[in-house]
């Protein structure tokens, strides 16, 4: 065992230390700058476009989801354990700064979410009369043949075993530990009631989860802010000085922490960018399977509206999870204090123990929606490799066993592999969406130039020399 731990980290190591700090943070400045600060420039129309397609009362496309059902599904497996026990686990590990390098690679992060929308929308098809996108789609539409086939096939490998087991198992572990914790129930009995809700949903379909994810994201979001809130406000003489660790310890750890911890940047850096895409999935290739089914008239409506997810995942929840624990006073620390238990203790510190009840319900919800949008992912990525009424069966079992045996598994384990399958699914899907980094200028350039005409954009691909395109 202690051989499979060494080798797990060191291959975190390298991809998070090196590979992916590189990519991530380099194809979110590249897209940035490429379509001239896009999450800045479109940040308003987006929140126009998605209260304007606001409901929550199960509307949907006919052949797809809503605009505002595919960003909620989005924001449901986005806002989950990373927005609660991912930034407590970046702060203990990786000092008060890493939540600067969250914010820092969430900024970059929503020009890169953009871009995956875009390519999602304007790569889709229509499978049985259900139109379907995402990575796999976009990857097979740049590289034809055999290796195509095998690139799309080793994504979809990677984000069923990324989301649909390993990152719902990590969920489920969340909700079992906080449950005991705080009940003292144990994970044994919660991994059985959270695979009972689970199946009821899962065993829906997509309809089903789209008509639970656009009622119940923004509901626990909105309480759950609140709450950060009312801590804020309780403790207002001490922001300034918990925005000041931030800002410092991004840079010289040793001026807050003095060092007693081992903390440098380059592990501020490492664990705030690894726990920020764990947490808000910008580069990841999850989102584009929700973003491809959205109805919209162009794909870059769904490409500004998809950059809130981004915004509301990182810079709202994650930030306010943050500023919760850093005003507790209490110290986290890498494998001795960290996760859920230092979430609750923080809490009880800040209001005393009806707080630990607030985050325990809090991150069931939060856990709860990742699991639904988890599965969402996982399930499009099995229809694609073979649409088959067995296999699909026999896949809901195993991720329900998966979300059973998660709630008991070992914590930094989980956390450890759940890494790596993220890290691969990335990999593959940055380098696809930089190849593909011409098509997203195109798309929105046609965009703006039917905007100042006037007109309520319509995209057409032949009109702006995309060719190949089979429902535009």
């Amino acid at each position: 065992m202690e051989m499979i731990t060494s080798i797990v980290e060191l291959v975190n190591k390298f991809l998070w230390d090196y590979a992916l700090l590189i990519l991530l943070l380099g194809t979110g400045i590249f897209y940035t700058f490429t379509l001239k600060f896009i999450q800045v420039r479109k940040f308003g129309v987006g929140m126009k476009k998605m209260f304007g397609g606001f409901s929550l009362h199960g509307k949907s496309s006919e052949n797809g989801l809503s605009s505002f059902q595919a960003l909620a599904t989005a924001i449901a497996a986005q806002v989950g354990t990373g927005n609660i026990a991912g930034a407590a686990t970046a702060i203990a590990a990786g000092g008060p700064g890493a939540i600067f390098w969250m914010w820092v690679s969430a900024f970059f992060g929503m020009a890169t979410i953009y871009a995956e929308a875009v390519m999602a929308q304007h790569t889709r098809v229509k499978e049985n009369g259900v139109i379907v996108g995402g990575p796999v789609y976009y990857i097979k539409y740049i590289f034809k043949g055999k290796f195509g086939k095998f690139l799309a096939g080793f994504f979809s490998v990677a984000i069923i075993l990324a989301l649909g087991f390993m990152g719902n198992m990590v969920q489920s572990n969340s909700i079992g530990s906080s449950f005991y914790n705080a009940f003292g129930v144990k994970p044994f009995h919660v991994g059985i009631l959270v695979a009972i809700v689970a199946a009821f949903i899962f065993l829906g379909g997509i309809k089903r989860i789209a008509r639970v994810t656009e009622k119940v994201v923004p509901l626990m979001a909105l309480i759950y802010i609140i709450g950060c809130l009312v801590i804020l406000f309780m403790n207002g003489s001490s922001v300034g000085t918990a925005f000041h660790d931030i800002f410092v310890a991004a840079f010289a750890p040793e001026a807050v922490l003095g060092g007693a911890l081992g903390v440098t940047v380059q592990k501020a850096m490492r664990f705030g960018v690894a726990r920020g895409l764990f947490s808000n999935e910008a580069g990841m290739g999850s989102a584009p399977n929700a973003s491809a089914s959205a109805s919209v008239s162009h794909p870059a409506k769904q490409g500004m509206v998809q950059v809130l997810s981004v915004f509301i995942d990182t810079l709202l929840i994650c930030s306010a999870t943050a500023m919760m624990l850093l005003l507790s006073g209490v110290q986290g620390e890498s494998g001795v204090l960290d996760g859920i238990p230092f979430v609750q203790k923080a809490i009880s510190a800040n209001v005393g123990n009806w707080g630990i009840h607030f985050i325990t319900l809090s991150i069931f919800a939060f856990a709860f929606s990742s699991l639904i949008g988890n599965y969402y992912y996982a399930e499009s990525n099995i229809l694609f490799i073979k649409n088959n009424k067995k296999l699909l069966f026999i896949f809901r079992i195993t991720c329900l066993l998966a979300v059973f045996f998660g709630a008991q598994a070992d914590f930094s384990m989980m956390w450890n592999i759940a890494d790596i399958t993220m890290g691969c699914m990335a990999t593959v899907n940055i380098l696809v969406i930089l190849v593909l980094g011409n098509t997203a200028m195109k798309v929105l350039k046609d965009y703006e130039k039917q905007k100042k005409e006037g007109k309520n954009p319509v995209f057409k691909a032949k009109d702006v020399g995309i060719e190949n395109t089979e429902c535009w």
